[in-house]
């Protein structure tokens, strides 16, 4: 399921309009860095964090009403921690 993510976040990144950054090292992304993205950059994240949380099983289905619950409560995790790192922050909306 991991190459269903990889895919929907390729296929994202073709037809999103280019952000403001090229790149992420999502390992040292705060909470606050994530919250001042623009909103396209915040989708394609959230896409890439829907598809790494996929789990093996799931079928392969993009869920956006999830998604967008899932950001909101990121989002509102991140504006109350934003020293926190983004995976942290993650793991804990969104679970591992």
């Amino acid at each position: 399921m991991k190459i269903v993510g990889a895919s929907i976040l390729a296929i994202t990144l073709l037809v999103a309009p280019v952000a403001q950054a090229a790149t992420f090292e999502f390992a040292k992304l705060s909470c606050g860095e994530f919250i001042k993205q623009d909103q396209a950059t915040i989708g394609n994240l959230m896409m890439w964090l829907g598809g790494y949380y996929m789990g093996d099983d799931d079928d392969p289905v993009i869920d956006f009403d999830k998604l967008g619950k899932e950001g909101e409560a990121l989002g509102k995790y991140c504006a109350t921690h934003p020293d926190a790192k983004l995976s942290d922050a993650a793991d804990e909306v969104m679970g591992k």
